[in-house]
């Protein structure tokens, strides 16, 4: 997606503050025009925005004798992301927007967070803790290591994206600035911080990164991908 995209449907979008609330009470025939009720008619749970839903405890409210309300996220303008339209395997605890990417066979771990607009090739494993900021491009069967981050380019639109290619492993902590390019095969150490392009293959460390060798065919299989991991 295009940054100019992201930006119109984030200021157009209605702002919602989705919201759960158990409620106990005389609930038959409750009337819930703007919410979803799903309960018998002693107890349930009213699922909608604050608002509507705190309309309706005020309009019942000698019907409702206790509920408790839990809010989800704030003037919210982009949903999460519905799941179930990915074959992937994703952990409890992920974070995934609308309008995400996400390839046959990825892994996403518990904590990791991909924002609007972001690429997730085949095969790739999007580790613990994980930000995958907007727009980033990840391409197949690559390890993005527990607690790194690549950067997100929503602000300013006129940013590029940070792009990787396949079979690229980046360690555990890293971060990667926004408008850098990872050729395919490449490996970033942990901890480090990429503020430039890097070639194909190369393994580079440290902050900021830089090119240490061309990974040979022992280090290739030192950082080779598990498949049993991303067997559905």
């Amino acid at each position: 997606m295009q940054a100019q995209e992201i930006i119109k449907m984030i200021s157009e979008s209605k702002k919602t503050t989705p919201s759960m609330a158990f409620i106990a009470g005389e609930l038959e025939g409750l009337e819930v025009e703007k919410a979803k009720f799903v309960g018998s008619s002693a107890f349930g749970v009213l699922i909608g925005d604050y608002k509507d839903i705190a309309d309706i405890l005020e309009n019942n409210k000698e019907r409702i004798h206790s509920y408790h309300i839990e809010v989800k996220a704030r003037n919210s303008a982009i949903p999460l992301a519905d799941l179930t339209q990915y074959d992937a395997r994703i952990e409890p605890g992920a974070v995934i927007r609308d309008m995400v990417e996400i390839g046959k066979g990825a892994v996403i771990m518990m904590g990791a967070v991909i924002n609007i607009g972001a690429v997730i090739g085949a095969g790739t494993m999007i580790d613990m803790n994980a930000v995958i900021g907007g727009r980033a491009i990840i391409g197949s069967n690559c390890h993005i290591g527990a607690g790194a981050v690549i950067a997100g380019v929503i602000e300013p639109p006129s940013a590029t994206p940070v792009i990787i290619g396949d079979k690229v492993l980046i360690g555990a902590n890293a971060v990667v600035l926004e408008g850098v390019k990872i050729g395919s095969g490449a490996i970033v150490g942990a901890g480090s911080i990429v503020t430039k392009d890097v070639p194909e293959n190369a393994v580079v460390v440290g902050a900021p990164a830089r090119v240490v060798k061309i990974a040979d065919e022992n280090v290739a299989q030192k950082s080779k991908i598990v498949e049993e991991l991303r067997n559905l």
